[in-house]
């Protein structure tokens, strides 16, 4: 006998690889999907004066419009992985597309400020099931060759989609109505969620799994065991705080005088988001070749930096202070989001969450706390608030530097 006939059958890998029909298929799906997420998350951003004024609200109660969103996003995204592990990712997935998309065009005909508070924050619990299991789906089913392109493609979604719907949202208000651009982003959400249906392969590497509230408590509770992952998770509140504050009022200030701008004009601002999705790329591979340590904290600095110069009466100062603040906030949220998968070697998954949890809490709560700033001192009480919380993340960011890198990288 020569033996072949005993020998292993190959084992075929039959994750998606770069260059397939699949692949396309797969990536499309994953990027509408991430556009449509975010764009649902804040279209109402640049909407906040036009509710004050449909309304009757001040500014902070308009930013509930977001706020109460993204606190109960950030409460929801905690267990989205576990539902998913019990009930699949794709159904999950399309579900929360649909349920998020439903309910933003229910929000469009909202017959008054309570209900379209109560669709909002009802949101926050359909939408945290998309980017709590997109990149678990992602990890799962795309070949490992191929898992960083389609990663990033995905991300890219994500904030291409944060400033579409800014930009979308904020031009049709400026030709029509609120409610119209709401209704416009809606409908987006749905063909998205079209194909995800149509395009996005059934998980073939997904391991059902008994949902276990007990471990999940427990592994949450072991990573304020570690030295670095606190402060971390403190530094995206305090990170996306920060941003989202400056983003929820810049609004008030330019459509009012002694500016004056339209509320198109006003929304195509959003487009600096493309100088954070750069900031994000090249901060990261500078703080990788270089260490976290040695260059996180200089993100800080640029967001200060940027906070100064919205304070001038110059508009184009303002576009430059907002654009230097979003490099700079996206740089940071690369390299602390990096360096808590990093650091967390134990419970990775939960640590990428409870990071997503306070970073999400940073929007719904300092973002409204900004609001009294800006009632009660204007731009100038907006950007001493800011500045506040960047400089309690600078000396956070300071202290990092004399922590004891992990056992898998500082």
């Amino acid at each position: 006998m020569d033996g072949s006939s005993s020998a292993a059958p190959a084992v075929v890998d039959r994750r998606i690889r770069h260059g397939t029909p699949a692949f396309r298929r797969t990536n499309l799906a994953l990027f509408s999907s991430g556009f449509a997420t975010f764009g649902l998350l804040y279209c109402v951003q640049p909407l906040m004066p036009a509710f004050s004024r449909a309304f009757g609200v001040d500014a902070a109660g308009s930013s509930l419009s977001l706020s109460l969103t993204t606190g109960v996003l950030a409460v929801a995204m905690l267990f989205a992985g576990a539902i998913s592990d019990a009930w699949g990712r794709k159904p999950v997935m399309l579900a929360s597309l649909i349920g998020s998309s439903v309910l933003v065009l229910a929000a469009a005909v909202a017959p008054n400020w309570s209900s379209l508070l109560v669709l909002r924050t009802l949101l926050g619990i359909t939408l945290a099931g998309l980017p709590a299991v997109a990149m678990t789906y992602v990890s799962e089913e795309i070949h490992g060759d191929s898992l960083g392109f389609a990663m990033g493609l995905y991300i890219g979604g994500n904030a291409i989609g944060g400033m579409g719907g800014r930009l979308i949202s904020g031009f049709a208000a400026g030709h029509s109505s609120w409610r119209v651009a709401v209704a416009v982003i809606g409908a987006m959400g749905l063909v998205a969620a079209v194909l995800v249906a149509r395009g996005l392969p059934p998980s073939l590497h997904f391991v059902k799994r008994r949902a276990r509230p007990r471990a999940l408590l427990a592994s949450f509770a072991s990573l304020w065991r570690d030295k670095g992952l606190p402060w971390l998770f403190v530094e995206g509140f305090l990170l996306m705080g920060a941003f989202v504050t400056i983003y929820n009022y810049v609004s008030f200030r330019l459509l009012a005088p002694p500016f004056s701008l339209s509320q198109a004009f006003v929304g195509a601002i959003f487009l600096v988001y493309l100088v954070g999705v750069v900031g994000s790329a090249w901060i990261g591979s500078i703080a990788g070749t270089l260490g976290r340590r040695r260059v996180f904290w200089s993100t800080f600095v640029m967001m200060l930096a940027g906070v100064a110069l919205t304070l001038s009466a110059s508009v184009w100062a303002i576009v430059l202070g907002i654009a230097v603040l979003t490099f700079g906030f996206f740089g940071g949220h690369s390299i602390a989001s990096s360096w808590v998968g990093k650091r967390a070697t134990f419970a990775r998954a939960h640590a990428s969450s409870f990071y997503l949890f306070s970073y999400y809490m940073g929007s719904s709560i300092a973002g409204s706390l900004g609001g009294f700033a800006w009632t009660h001192g204007g731009w100038n009480g907006v950007g001493c608030y800011v500045a506040a919380l960047v400089v309690v993340g600078l000396v956070i960011a300071l202290k990092l530097r004399s922590l004891t890198p992990s056992a898998s990288a500082s």
